[in-house]
């Protein structure tokens, strides 16, 4: 059985052979792998699976994985194979208005103010160590109007059916061959306005603006059902997630109704493509406590969430009992592993039933906290290998 192979069979309810996949979340948190360096990493593994957005400024070669970043999944890999991970290839797809240029907008003896990656501006008072918020990236409609017409010459620029092929054809044989599973991560219709406009405009605007909120979103749409579905086309991943975090610790930021409006529409046309051009799995990822929205993802078509907060009140065994056919990646307590073996042992108890009942490839509920000893980070890693040698065990 391939590496590939394995993961569809462990999140589409099947026992695997031996075992189901062993694999992480997401990728590493810097500030752990710098810990885990420190406690005997090799230097090589712990540099090569750094942040996904890290020196795209001024740097020519990552600057070809401004809109399509490849390349770095190839260290995340290497960092999680040298754990003893399953190997899973991470890939993105960014939308043409979600990179800029960093560079700094003002300075004076009293702050400075800088335009950060995702084209909004911070500022830095002196004295401080503290980036606050300055000026989100659209304020006005004409703000969007501009921003549109940027996008439109980074599609002209960037994103040929040549210049998507080159990013991401190489992928394609060891994938075939089943190497290694594809994940693809791309931002939702949630997100997306909410990292345009900042967290409060994004609330008010979906009682005061809901055309500017539907032009960003058809926007968005287009821009996934035509350069988007060339990647899908071309590799057929088997994880597409969306990046949401729509939720909080005392339940979602928005209504039914809103989600259905301005979220769910847009699912229900975009799932189907992914679908017909081989994608098996689509997943979400959102923090906080989503329980009560559950039904509206799945009536839009997703598959599955990651990571499943634990502290926000998430319980993947009640989940499940709730929708049986629901996917799930993730839900391991981050917290419990920083606390050693017992710890350890108590959370794998509790997830023990959903292991068994498949559709679920367990990791920690969000990327593990520098908080974390390497020692207790390996002890965890061996138990998941033997833990899911029950993968699929109550299937009949």
């Amino acid at each position: 059985m391939t590496n590939r192979e394995r993961e569809l069979a462990t999140l589409n309810f099947q026992k695997p052979e031996g075992r189901g996949s062993v694999e992480e979340t997401f990728y590493p948190w810097t500030l752990t792998a710098e810990r885990f360096k420190k406690e005997g990493m090799p230097d090589r593994i712990a540099d090569g699976a750094g942040d996904i957005t890290n020196d795209l400024a001024g740097n020519e070669e990552n600057q070809k994985e401004m809109y399509f970043p490849v390349s770095w999944g190839k260290g995340v890999m290497d960092y999680e194979q040298y754990f003893g991970f399953d190997p899973v290839r991470r890939i993105h797809f960014v939308l043409p208005f979600r990179r800029f240029e960093e560079k700094i907008v003002e300075k004076t003896e009293r702050y400075t103010i800088r335009q950060d990656i995702y084209g909004r501006q911070v500022i830095q008072y002196a004295g401080s160590d503290l980036e606050l918020e300055h000026k989100p990236v659209i304020v006005t409609r004409e703000d969007w109007e501009r921003l549109k017409l940027h996008a439109d010459k980074q599609l002209e620029m960037y994103f040929s059916d040549e210049q998507i092929r080159k990013a991401y054809a190489p992928l394609k044989n060891g994938h075939d061959r089943g190497d290694y599973s594809i994940r693809l991560n791309i931002e939702g219709f949630f997100w997306v306005p909410r990292e345009l406009l900042g967290i409060e405009p994004h609330m008010y605007a979906f009682y005061d603006e809901p055309e500017l909120l539907h032009d960003i979103e058809e926007y968005i749409f287009k821009v996934y059902s035509t350069k988007l579905m060339r990647v899908i086309e071309m590799l057929q991943p088997d994880v597409v997630y969306f990046m949401e975090d729509l939720s909080g610790k005392n339940g979602p930021m928005i209504s039914a109704e809103c989600f259905e409006e301005f979220v769910g529409s847009y699912y229900r046309r975009l799932i189907p493509l992914l679908k017909s051009g081989g994608v098996q799995n689509v997943f979400v990822d959102t923090d906080g406590d989503f329980d009560s929205l559950i039904p509206n993802f799945m009536a839009s078509g997703v598959d599955g969430f990651l990571p499943m907060d634990v502290n926000a009140g998430m319980d993947i065994v009640k989940v499940r009992e709730k929708y049986p056919t629901l996917k799930f990646i993730g839900s391991f307590n981050k917290l419990e592993i920083a606390k050693g073996k017992d710890a350890i042992d108590r959370e794998f108890a509790r997830l023990l039933p959903v292991i068994r009942s498949g559709g679920y490839i367990p990791g920690a509920d969000h990327q593990v906290a520098p908080s974390t000893s390497l020692e207790n980070y390996r002890y965890y890693i061996e138990r998941l290998k033997e833990v899911m040698t029950q993968c699929g065990a109550d299937l009949h």
